[in-house]
């Protein structure tokens, strides 16, 4: 294990479109989605394992979630549960990250990874990350692992690389990046699946302190500055209330927006892992083994006719009969059932809107 290499795990989201299964109060990211025994955060903390020690690894998060963090990962050290007083997407999330780390290890190389994405091929992961950080140990580069797509994906960001290799690397499909994509239309998608030099952002960043520290005071100077005035406080008891006062006056901003859509040192590190990033009950249908009608069943007790291709998750002391169903999502959770078609989960986030004006936060 390098003594220089950390990892920062994202966790705060709320995972909405995973609803009702996913609830604020304890959102995806802390659910065994999977039915494999462990949540997806124990999964991806586990994953990073392989590559530190616990006390190299930080999460940042809702405040609202520490107990479940510490109850989920009693190896990680408190201190290293970094806790947000407001959801400021992504890059407010990294810059705290980084002051945090700046007081253990100013020769820090990090890894950025969110809490709730599938990886299927363990090894194959673990060797991209070691790529990862020794590229970005020998050179001041912001990396992002790219996917290659396998279908004309609307829901993914994308990242368009530049064909010539890599001086040094031409043994890693490395390549600088030309330009970031948010989510497109389906007729942009194809053209980006079809083109071969387009690839999905997996939202996994390498970077050494020093380089993201650089490009924070850069490209996003206002939010830098604001945790740079703590420099004092990290680590010590007045840290989370300079943290609750800073999270005020900071911009709501993503890094990809922020920093890695404008820097011109930025590359992608092409790879294969199996993964999706889990964020819609259609990526979760596409990832779990199918009965021979294409159902995804998770319920002891769900009896199926006439229905196929279908994801079905209810409590397993639920007695569920489905009849005639095609190509459908019914989730059971507590009191609140969701029957709704695959290609309409979209609306998932407008049904929620709508509950919580007519019946109130309490049921989302």
């Amino acid at each position: 294990m390098d003594k220089n290499y950390y990892c920062v795990i994202m966790a705060g989201g709320i995972g909405s479109r995973f609803w009702p299964l996913s609830k604020t109060e304890r959102p995806k990211q802390f659910l065994d989605i999977l039915g494999v025994g462990r949540t997806l955060l124990q999964q991806t903390f586990d994953r990073f394992l392989n590559i530190m020690p616990s006390d190299h690894i930080f999460i940042v998060s809702n405040l609202e979630y520490k107990e479940i963090i510490v109850e989920q990962l009693p190896d990680i050290p408190v201190e290293n549960i970094l806790l947000e007083p407001l959801r400021r997407n992504t890059a407010p999330c990294i810059d705290y990250a980084n002051f945090r780390i700046s007081k253990k290890d100013p020769d820090a190389r990090i890894v950025v990874a969110p809490s709730d994405h599938l990886i299927m091929k363990e090894e194959e992961f673990l060797r991209s990350v070691e790529q990862g950080l020794e590229f970005v140990t020998a050179n001041e580069a912001l990396l992002t692992l790219g996917i290659v797509p396998s279908r004309p994906e609307t829901g993914y960001g994308y990242v368009q690389s530049i064909e010539k290799e890599v001086k040094g690397y031409e043994s890693l499909t490395l390549r600088k990046v030309k330009t970031f994509t948010e989510k497109p239309d389906l007729k942009l998608a194809r053209v980006f699946l079809d083109s071969g030099d387009f690839y999905w952002n997996a939202g996994i960043f390498f970077w050494s302190l020093k380089t993201i520290m650089n490009s924070f005071a850069t490209y996003l100077p206002e939010i830098h500055t604001l945790f740079k005035e703590g420099e004092a406080h990290y680590g010590t008891e007045r840290e989370q209330s300079f943290i609750h006062e800073t999270y005020s006056n900071c911009r709501n901003i993503s890094v990809d927006y922020g920093i890695m859509e404008k820097a011109d040192n930025v590359f992608v590190l092409v790879s294969d892992f199996g993964w999706s990033d889990l964020g819609t009950w259609g990526s979760l249908y596409e990832q779990l083994e199918g009965d021979d009608h294409n159902n995804s069943v998770t319920g002891k007790h769900v009896f199926m006719y006439e229905s196929s291709g279908n994801i079905v998750n209810v409590q397993d002391d639920m007695l569920v009969v489905l009849q005639g169903l095609e190509d459908y999502i019914v989730v059971q959770n507590e009191k609140i059932i969701l029957v709704c078609k695959r290609e309409d989960e979209q609306n998932i986030k407008q049904y929620l809107t709508d509950i919580k004006t007519e019946v109130g936060e309490d049921m989302v």
